[in-house]
């Protein structure tokens, strides 16, 4: 039976939200305290880590034109460039590293809900079955159609913005340049410093490439799709340099070194302790946004492998609404799983856990599609024009993304390394499931 093609499709806008709330989910919350012991010069590794980003974000721009209408994004880009079994590396990789990291996510959420409701930080059986509510809440949200799922970013994606924003603003006005003085508190070296602080601070741009997954669903993806990386990542970059700014300028390095809530704190010191309240509601919104917008992209990247036969085929099924709904379920469950077998250990343990397996896999698509922009480039011949420049441009994001790698730590690549080799044999397994497949046919 021919199955439904999803019908609606999201524009520029819901694109941008979907790249933005992806980034944007508790990173930014939490940083500036981890930089603190850096001081002024971690400024400096934002600017480094913005560069890479940007970098990134040029490059799927380009693999988007290059290789228009792709489903699947990294996956896609890299089977065009690079073959069907690197293709299936990234997807494996890809699909493993959302379900593990949306794990992480529901759990940050789940920690920033005990503001106002205390009983979750105490009592775990409460708190992970919150933890699957809401797992199931937004899969089913995202099971009705892209457009539905589109919707929530779009305004999850506000909420979050907003108090970022106001206090980034308003904040300008409260800096106090003696809080960058020393300008490296570290002790360490400049060099040293800044290295440290572009390895922190480069974590928080991964889901960029977000708006090139769903490329089916984007109106006029050609041109949608770069526009809405690159928006995307910029505003990003602006919030994170600027909010880092004016959070580190106004709360004094003593006290931010100690702080929960770096950006409450800040919003207390301009309007008063009321005010921390409404910045928990904006990193609550945070963390539910990227968690929609993430199970959105856990059913579209099997399905994409599905299409050419290196998933199993139940993840290329559509329901009415045209959502891969049975792909979100399993991954749902999957998340469900991970969660409930670390339940005895509590959830701080469960996001240690979904981080370390999720950071290195979600890293090897921009390893895979850095060489497979850079092959393609070789091999098109109509695109011999600026050919040094696109080139120049893989070896740079190719370099961010082995550095994002080594910074991730010895533990998070053995774990990563270990997860990726474990999709081999599922590899072999379709292989051999297809061919009888292809001979009948």
């Amino acid at each position: 039976m021919t199955q439904p093609e999803p019908e609606a499709k999201i524009g520029l806008w819901t694109a941008t939200a979907l790249v933005i709330g992806n980034m944007i989910a508790s990173g930014i919350f939490l940083l500036p305290v981890t930089l603190a012991s850096y001081g002024g010069i971690s400024l400096i590794g934002w600017v480094g880590s913005s560069a890479g980003a940007i970098a990134l974000a040029l490059l799927y721009g380009n693999l988007s034109r290059l290789v228009p209408n792709a489903a699947g994004g990294p996956y896609a880009y890299t089977r065009a460039g690079m073959g069907e079994f690197a293709g299936f590396l990234v997807a494996w990789g890809y699909w493993l590293s959302i379900w593990c990291c949306n794990a992480a996510i529901v759990v940050t959420f789940v920690s920033y809900l005990t503001v106002f409701f205390p009983v979750l930080a105490t009592n775990s059986s409460l708190a992970v079955a919150t933890a699957l509510a809401t797992i199931w809440l937004l899969t089913w949200v995202n099971a009705r159609g892209i457009r539905s799922a589109g919707i929530v970013q779009v305004l999850t994606t506000i909420l979050k913005l907003g108090p970022l924003v106001i206090v980034t603003f308003v904040g300008l006005f409260y800096i106090d340049t003696s809080h960058f003085i020393p300008f490296n508190a570290s002790g360490q070296s400049n060099g040293a410093a800044i290295t440290a602080t572009i390895t922190l601070t480069l974590f928080a741009f991964l889901g960029l490439e977000s708006a090139t997954v769903p490329s089916t669903s984007i109106k006029e993806p050609e041109k949608t799709i770069p526009r809405a990386t690159i928006i995307g990542t910029l505003v990003t970059m602006a919030v994170y340099v600027l909010g880092s700014t004016v959070v580190m300028g106004i709360v004094p390095p003593d006290q931010l070194r100690l702080s929960n809530a770096p950006f409450s704190d800040a919003a207390a010191v301009i309007w008063g302790d009321g005010a921390r309240g409404w910045l928990a509601l904006g990193a609550i919104a945070s963390t539910f946004g990227a968690l929609n917008g993430w199970i959105l992209l856990q059913g579209q990247i099997p399905l994409a492998a599905s299409r050419d036969s290196l998933f199993p085929a139940v993840f290329g099924r559509l329901n009415s609404k045209g959502a891969p709904a049975i792909g979100m379920y399993i991954g749902s469950a999957l998340i469900s799983a991970l969660i409930f077998t670390n339940f005895t250990k509590g959830l701080n343990d469960t996001f240690t856990f979904a981080v370390l397996l999720g950071t290195v896999t979600v890293l090897l698509p921009y390893l895979f599609s850095a060489a497979a922009f850079a092959l393609l480039i070789i091999e098109q011949k109509g695109w011999q024009k600026g050919k040094r420049s696109k080139l120049l441009l893989a070896a740079v994001a190719f370099a961010y993304s082995i550095w994002a790698v080594a910074g991730s730590g010895q533990e998070a690549v053995y774990w990563g390394f270990i997860a990726i080799l474990c999709g081999v044999p599922f590899y072999v397994w379709m292989k051999r499931v297809r061919q009888p497949h292809a001979a009948a046919q």
